[in-house]
């Protein structure tokens, strides 16, 4: 277990908790450590170099081990990938080529002759039937001797681990960064709150759990404990039911409650009866989750406990015996009346809610005076409602100005994408130039001022992360929206998966686009190679796992966008496979080295969604001539098996140039606010920190900042969201 916690904290905080051990003569070590570690991406801080240095060789070399297991899977590493071409990205042949000396091959095979000529008679030719087809033609070890030795450059990546304070401490400190988070988190991120919650149920708790998926798991936790549930509302119940049975807390899918043993039965049925009795009112919430409440209320029985009425009465409303009259359907009923202000008036004893319809509100009123009342009730209510709503409010009317053709992009809470044309009238200008210079006036005053602000330039056009699920984890993931500089020569994808059950193919494809993103060409294993690119071969099979690539000398790639992708062409899906990953690598024009380079490595990232095709990020080549990354994390529903480029590639460019042009608050943005104030801003340069203490702003922390200093990274950039 205290691995298991320590493996969390390193791949969060990037903090080795504090090694502990016997004094001694360990420098030696501690140097073979940091070397061992260079060969993957990651070094040792100079303070946890020194620190490792005054222990034992045996205590390093217990750190080192465990470590380097933890940094190997973060990056990619912990697995075995080869290579269908032997020599990728050399000697990629044609496709014709290729699948011709598949067929030559296999004519001259006993077993498969008759099959492949029956086939061929008939003119259709299954390339599976093929015995050299998508079946890697050698051993791990054989490629990798056909491979040079990759040459050392300064622009591989270098991530820094710090020294951490001890195990107990950090489990503490991320526990109460998760637990008490303003947005949402991934679905990995919620998982390792789960475990960390249940380490500290009983210690330190967050001053608020703001977010209601967080405070399910939370209260799992507690329950085990016996410690008090944090519940003021019905649907908090409900969370913590889904989260017992093992289901989903964010109630987007459904879940199949569990048997429940009596003390949780009476623990839930206290909990609803206490919410309803403190608040008749908050009966009305069981109208958006009727069927859960009544398969709940199957499991809890609540007749047999007449002691608590009000819990009872929860499942009568969710029944149809009780009326709740909802505030939604209120405020509907208002809007149906076109009494606009009736319905704003209403809706300031709900400010989120209020935020949420202004630009239904806006639509709809009769004229200027309407218009002004809908206005002032969002600047009255503005300092009620979350830094998170404020913010996505905000975003929002930035892309409504005008007359506007662009499509809509829709994101569902599992990444799901898709797109559609604007039939929305326009909001007024006057009325919408008002309310962004509210939002950002409210912003502006919730934001922090601090004396002095260090920021790394780099950092600028992250988006800001409004939820966890605009983003995936794992290894200099940005959220969706964001926009980071490709500096290499040679970029390369890949993939990898091992499934679990049933054969299982995916296929790395990447299409390339012209500016007004209709299709150029496309590399995957229909097209092997285009212009600038190679294709690793088709793998099509994964029972010990697989791999495959597509590498890109940006300086020949004529088209200006290139759209990575992994299709699922037959087998398990990406939430049914025992793993499966995404990521690129960038290089030097002269550096070699293996298909799968670790230190090359700037992004790895776990393919998880309910599509059958995913879409991570966009390269575009900007009017500078350099090459950008726009950040996407979206999955296309697709189809059920044979999922193909050639095939999506009209929804793909419809939905990558929805996003890309879409405008997302950036941190540029929430600088900006904070320059307006006290705040003296200064752009790192990469090198000397200063002495005293700043709050640091960047992709990763620098070495020798002041021990007092605020540090936010991409581990813990939630934080730069008010609450």
């Amino acid at each position: 277990m205290a691995h298991d916690l320590e493996s969390l904290v390193i791949r969060h905080t990037h903090r080795i908790p504090f090694p502990k051990g016997s004094a001694g003569e360990g420098a030696a070590t501690a140097r073979q450590f940091d070397a061992a570690l260079t060969s993957v991406g990651f070094k040792l801080s100079v303070e946890l170099l020194e620190h490792l240095s005054g222990l034992s060789e045996a205590a390093v070399l217990r750190t080192a081990e465990r470590t380097l297991r933890i940094v190997s899977e973060m990056v990619g590493d912990h697995v075995r990938h080869n290579s269908y071409f032997i020599d990728f990205p050399a000697n990629v042949p044609d496709t014709e080529e290729f699948w011709m000396r598949c067929v030559v091959k296999a004519l001259g095979d006993d077993t498969s002759r008759d099959s492949v000529l029956t086939q061929l008679a008939r003119g259709v030719l299954n390339l599976l039937s093929l015995p050299t087809y998508g079946r890697y033609q050698h051993t791990y070890e054989e490629m990798l001797a056909a491979q040079d030795e990759l040459i050392a450059s300064a622009s591989d990546r270098v991530t820094v681990l710090h020294l951490g304070r001890d195990l107990d401490d950090e489990v503490t400190d991320l526990y109460l960064a998760l637990a008490g988070s303003t947005t949402p988190l991934g679905e990995d991120h919620l998982s390792d709150l789960e475990t960390l919650a249940e380490r500290c149920a009983l210690g330190p708790q967050p001053d608020s759990i703001p977010v209601r998926e967080n405070r399910a798991v939370v209260n799992k936790a507690r329950l085990a404990v016996g410690a008090d549930l944090l519940l003021d509302t019905v649907v908090d119940v409900l969370r913590l039911a889904c989260a017992f049975s093992g289901g989903d807390v964010t109630l987007q899918e459904p879940t199949r409650f569990r048997a429940l043993p009596r003390p949780v039965r009476r623990a839930l049925l206290a909990g609803l009866d206490a919410v309803v009795a403190a608040n008749p009112a908050k009966l009305a919430d069981v109208h958006a989750y009727r069927e859960p409440f009544k398969r709940l209320g199957e499991r809890l029985h609540p007749h047999e406990y007449p002691r608590w009425p009000h819990a009872a009465d929860v499942f009568a409303v969710a029944r149809g015996e009780k009326d709740a009259r909802s505030f939604d359907s209120r405020v509907e009923k208002l809007l149906d009346a076109s009494d606009v202000l009736g319905a704003v008036r209403l809706l300031e004893s709900a400010p989120g809610k209020l935020f949420r319809a202004l630009d239904l509100l806006l639509r709809v009123a009769a004229g200027q005076e309407e218009r002004d009342a809908v206005v002032a009730a969002a600047i009255r209510v503005a300092p009620e409602v979350s830094g998170r709503v404020v913010l996505s409010v905000r975003e929002h009317f930035q892309n409504r100005e005008g007359e506007s053709d662009k499509p809509r992009v829709f994101v569902n809470r599992r990444g799901g994408g898709w797109v559609a044309s604007d039939v929305r009238p326009p909001v007024p200008a006057a009325d919408r130039d008002r309310l962004i210079a509210a939002l950002d006036a409210e912003i502006r005053r919730r934001l922090p001022a601090p004396a002095r602000l260090l920021l790394d330039p780099d950092v600028l056009d992250v988006a800001l992360p409004l939820s966890g699920r605009a983003s995936g984890a794992g290894l200099g993931v940005l959220p969706r929206g964001s926009l980071s500089p490709v500096d290499g020569e040679q970029l390369r994808f890949f993939v990898y998966w091992k499934e679990t059950e049933r054969r299982t193919d995916y296929d790395l494809s990447a299409l390339l686009l012209r500016s007004d993103y209709s299709t150029d060409s496309w590399l995957s294993y229909t097209s092997l190679r285009a212009v600038g690119g190679e294709h690793s071969g088709d793998v099509t099979e994964a029972p010990d796992g697989a791999s495959e690539f597509i590498n890109l000398c940006l300086d020949r790639v004529r088209s200006p966008v290139i759209v990575p992708q992994v299709n699922i062409y037959a087998g398990e899906s990406f939430e049914e496979v025992e793993e499966s990953f995404f990521g690129f690598m960038l290089r030097d024009g002269e550096q070699k080295g293996r298909p799968f380079e670790p230190r090359t490595v700037r992004m790895k990232s776990e393919l998880r969604g309910a599509g059958r095709v995913a879409l991570p990020l966009v390269f575009r080549r900007e009017e500078d001539g350099r090459w950008r990354a726009k950040w996407l994390h979206l999955h296309l529903k697709g189809i059920s098996s044979a999922n193909r480029v050639e095939e999506n590639q009209i929804s793909v460019s419809k939905v990558v140039r929805a996003v890309v042009e879409r405008e997302y608050l950036t941190v540029r943005y929430l600088i900006g606010l904070m320059s307006d104030r006290t705040t003296a801003v200064e752009l790192w340069d990469g090198e000397r920190v200063p002495d005293e203490p700043v709050t640091y702003i960047g992709l990763e922390r620098p070495e020798g900042l002041h021990p007092d200093s605020r540090v936010i990274t991409l581990e813990n950039a939630r934080d730069l969201i008010p609450g």
